[in-house]
C-alpha cells in the first residue's frame, strides 16, 4: 500500500479517535455534574423572576426583572456570597453544555434542517449564557459589568440601536426578530403538545411525579415561549420603525403585559408559568442523566 494512500486511511481513523475522546469527554461525570448544576441553576434564575412578577401582579412589591436582576437579587439574600459562586459556577456549566450539545451533538439531533436549527439554538443558548455568567462575574467582584436588573433591555437596546446605523441593519434587526419569534412560537407549541419531550429520563420517577412534572415542563415551557416571542415581535418592530427603543428584554416584556387589559392577571399567569419552568429546569437537573 502506497504512503498517498494510507493518508485518507489514518485521517479517517485519527477523526474517530477524536470524535470518541469527544464523547468520552461529554458523558463523563464532571460534564454530568456540571451540566445538571447548569440546569438547576437556570431554574433558579428563571424562578425567581416568576417569583418578583407574582408579587407585583398581587400587588404585594416585587419587581419586574431580567436574568440579571434575578441575579442580583439574589446576591442581595443571606449566604448570597456564596450563592453567587454557585450560579456562577452553573451557569458556565450551562453554557459549556449548550455549546457542547451545538459542535459535539451528543443528543444526536442530526444535520437536517430541524437538528441544524435545535444546534444553532444551543450555541445562542451558550453564547447568551456566558455573558450572564460573565456579568455574575462583575457582581461578584464589584466590576463595572456588574448584573443588575433591566441591563439585558438596556444592552439590547444599545445593540439594536448600533445594528440599525448600518444601511443594512433593519434587515437584519428584522431577521433575527423573526428567529426569535420562530424560536419563541416553537416553545409554546412544545408546551402545549401532549407528547411534550422530558429533559430526564422517566425511570427515575413514579407515573404520578412523571404526570405533574410534565405538567410543570408543559405550563413552564408554553409560558417562556409565550415571553420569547414577544421580545421577538418587539425587536421586529423596532426594526420596522427604525427605533431601538422599541426593543425589549425580558422585564420589558413583563412591564407590557402588566399594561394590557387585565394586565395583573397577564402577568400572574405568566409569572406562574415561569415559576413552573424554574421547578421543572431544577428537576430536569436533578433527574436527567446523559445516555453512556
Amino acid at each position: 500500500m502506497s504512503a498517498h494512500s494510507r493518508i485518507p486511511g489514518h485521517a479517517a481513523s485519527f477523526k474517530q479517535e477524536g470524535k470518541q475522546v469527544a464523547g468520552d469527554a461529554t458523558t463523563s461525570r464532571p460534564m454530568e455534574d456540571l451540566m445538571r448544576l447548569g440546569y438547576v441553576v437556570r431554574g433558579l434564575v428563571y424562578g425567581v423572576i416568576g417569583v418578583l412578577a407574582l408579587q407585583v401582579a398581587l400587588g404585594r412589591g416585587g419587581a419586574l426583572s431580567d436574568t440579571q436582576g434575578a441575579i442580583a437579587a439574589m446576591g442581595q439574600t443571606p449566604f448570597g456570597s456564596l450563592l453567587l459562586y454557585v450560579v456562577l459556577v452553573g451557569l458556565l456549566g450551562y453554557a459549556l453544555w449548550s455549546v457542547v450539545r451545538a459542535v459535539l451533538d451528543p443528543q444526536h439531533q442530526g444535520t437536517d434542517a430541524k437538528g441544524i436549527v435545535a444546534r444553532v439554538g444551543n450555541a445562542v443558548s451558550g453564547i447568551s449564557y456566558g455573558l450572564l455568567a460573565y456579568a455574575t462575574y462583575g457582581l461578584i467582584t464589584a466590576g463595572a459589568s456588574a448584573a443588575r436588573n433591566g441591563a439585558q433591555g438596556a444592552q439590547t437596546q444599545q445593540t439594536t440601536a448600533s445594528i440599525l446605523s448600518n444601511s443594512w441593519g433593519p434587515w437584519a434587526v428584522g431577521l433575527a426578530g423573526v428567529i426569535v419569534i420562530g424560536i419563541g412560537l416553537s416553545h409554546v407549541v412544545r408546551g402545549l403538545n401532549p407528547e411534550f419531550k422530558r429533559q430526564f429520563q422517566a425511570y427515575a420517577l413514579s407515573s404520578s411525579e412523571r404526570k405533574w412534572i410534565d405538567r410543570l415542563g408543559r405550563f413552564g415551557t408554553a409560558a417562556r415561549g409565550v415571553v420569547f416571542t414577544l421580545i421577538g415581535l418587539f425587536l421586529f418592530l423596532a426594526a420596522y420603525h427604525h427605533d431601538p427603543r422599541q426593543a425589549q428584554g425580558i422585564d420589558g416584556v413583563l412591564t407590557v403585559l402588566l399594561h394590557q387589559p387585565s394586565g395583573p392577571w397577564l402577568l400572574g399567569i405568566v409569572a406562574l408559568g415561569l415559576i413552573a419552568f424554574g421547578i421543572y429546569s431544577a428537576m430536569s437537573g436533578y433527574w436527567l442523566r446523559l445516555k453512556r
